[in-house]
């Protein structure tokens, strides 16, 4: 009578599925719960699909997780643009793209009425020209221009204010194959105002000139942008950034190695600009040792109100933080001298970036997938920024919060990390980095605990869920540690991959699923542990 043990829920290998429970076979050969449409929109909307995973290519991701899309619009329409909305207008995600493309799933294969309310959601997910041209990039592609489509972008021209309009229609000319010309003879916006129709015809080519346009009031945008073509000093250039708000991309590329055309332009950079611009500006000796300016970049990276109302987004600060640290830029040859102020400015952001977390008071255990998986793909498409490395990161939020917290790492075996509160971002990730890596057992965290003797309130586990190698599953080792040390232990399953897997039970209220890197996660986890 040994059999039983071949088919008990209690006890089984993650290779094969559970007796009972909606297991399905993940990417890595072994078993895992399913996510749902939902989830999986929430998921592809904040970690979004660009260069794929370890197990899957961008192209079958983007392919799974607009499926995902197309049926959460099917389903409720009104429900899936307000999640695009929600994710997009609060900044959880660190790019953008991604809500633009699924709100053009939605529009495109929603019924009439879920088309209405996608199309009344364009302004409040295409903020700029840059979001206006990869919605028409994509609903092109996806569906045509229908009348609909067509009066959305046209109500995206008309109904913002002029002096708004003037700047996105400067700053922001042409992107992924599309320019303002083109939406404007497609869409036909139809305006009596004067201001507004002399930009329409300045992006079809026609009037006016720099000469003719007035250099103040609304149109002051459009007047920098002509007369910097003209400018032959750096005075000039200077004097239109300074009194007419001239943006980078208006400045003649000969200028842009000028410290004083850059100072210039700190002075009302917007803080995701000033991010991407930080090594140029140490590049050119503008950001030097005590100066004015480091001191400016400094007080706008540690103010959390102007990182929120700016939808600066943790992932953007890490991806700052490595490259500014490293000296030399990933996509060619420029190099500087790193500043420590500045450095240490990012790192103190990462963590006002996220939102506000109040201590819980619990016992955590902040386990880290560092298996062979974890270290392919990216999260976001952002270069160096592994699932592996993201994780890290993430958990240092908790860490920074908690008092009494444990850090593991785990591959097919685990390992207990020496991270802390107290230590640099960089270096904690550089630790993780460290780890070697194998196959998949997510169960580990739980058996570990338990063979210890450690007291645990909430396990913190941030991994893709492709596990495989355990001889138990995740959910039943959290079973097993319950029932050995009676303490009603939960399960927070931080996903890191926009795939369809997840080791919590959906069947057990003590486990839940986030998404990794949304910028409400620790909260949101903080709220779960707290009951």
């Amino acid at each position: 009578m040994k059999w039983f043990k071949h088919v008990s829920p209690k006890v089984t290998p993650q290779s094969e599925p559970v007796p009972g429970k909606p297991t399905v076979a993940n990417s890595a050969g072994g078993y895992s719960f399913a996510v749902d449409d939902w989830k999986r929109l929430d998921r592809f909307l904040v970690l979004g699909s660009e260069g794929g995973s370890y197990y899957a290519t961008e192209r079958k991701l983007t392919v799974e997780n607009a499926a995902a899309v197309v049926a959460c619009a099917k389903a409720d329409a009104a429900e899936a643009v307000r999640r695009v909305v929600a994710v997009s207008d609060a900044g959880r995600a660190a790019k953008n793209d991604y809500a633009v493309f699924a709100l053009s799933l939605i529009a495109a294969n929603a019924d009439a009425v879920g088309k209405k309310a996608a199309y009344e959601a364009v302004p409040k997910v295409c903020r700029t020209g840059t979001h206006l041209f990869q919605f028409a990039a994509a609903s092109d592609a996806l569906r045509g221009w229908g009348r609909g489509l067509r009066q959305a972008v046209a109500d995206w021209y008309v109904n913002k204010p002029v002096r708004d309009l003037a700047y996105q229609m400067t700053k922001y000319q042409q992107r992924d194959g599309w320019s303002h010309r083109d939406l404007l003879r497609l869409a036909h916006p139809k305006t009596d105002f004067t201001g507004r129709n002399d930009l329409f015809a300045w992006a079809v080519g026609k009037k006016p000139t720099v000469d003719e346009v007035p250099p103040d009031g609304d149109l002051a945008p459009l007047y920098a942008l002509e007369a910097a073509k003209k400018a032959t000093t750096e005075d000039e250039i200077v004097r239109l950034i300074r009194d007419y708000r001239l943006v980078r991309e208006g400045v003649p590329t000969n200028f842009l190695t000028s410290a004083k055309v850059w100072e210039a332009l700190l002075a009302n950079m917007p803080l995701t600009a000033m991010l991407r611009n930080l090594a140029t500006m140490t590049r050119v000796g503008l950001l030097a040792h005590g100066s004015d300016a480091v001191k400016a970049v400094v007080g706008q990276l540690t103010d959390a109100s102007r990182l929120k109302k700016a939808r600066v987004h943790p992932l953007s600060l890490l991806v700052a933080l490595k490259t500014y640290e490293s000296g030399k830029s990933a996509r060619g040859s420029g190099e500087w001298v790193p500043l420590k102020e500045i450095v240490n400015a990012i790192d103190d952001a990462f963590y006002l970036a996220f939102q506000a977390v109040e201590p819980t008071n619990k016992r955590w255990m902040l386990a880290l997938d560092v298996s062979g998986s974890m270290g392919g793909g990216t999260v976001c498409g952002t270069v160096g920024i592994t699932p592996h490395v993201a994780s890290a990161a993430m958990a240092l939020v908790t860490a920074a919060t908690e008092k009494d917290r444990t850090f593991v790492g785990f591959s097919d075996r685990l390992v207990p990390v020496g991270i802390d509160a107290g230590m640099r971002l960089d270096a904690a990730v550089r630790m993780i980095e460290a780890i070697p890596m194998g196959g998949t057992d997510c169960a580990l965290p739980m058996l570990y605990a338990k063979d210890n003797k450690i007291p645990v309130d909430v396990f913190a586990v941030y991994t893709d869920s492709e596990t495989w190698f355990g001889k138990v599953h995740p959910f039943q080792a959290l079973k097993q540690y319950r029932d050995a040390t009676g303490i009603p232990a939960k399960l927070i399953v931080v996903g890191m991959v926009s795939n369809g897997f997840t080791i919590a039970d959906p069947g057990d209220a003590g486990m839940m699923d986030v998404v990794g890197f949304d910028t409400t996660a620790p909260a949101v986890m903080a709220d779960f542990a707290r009951g």
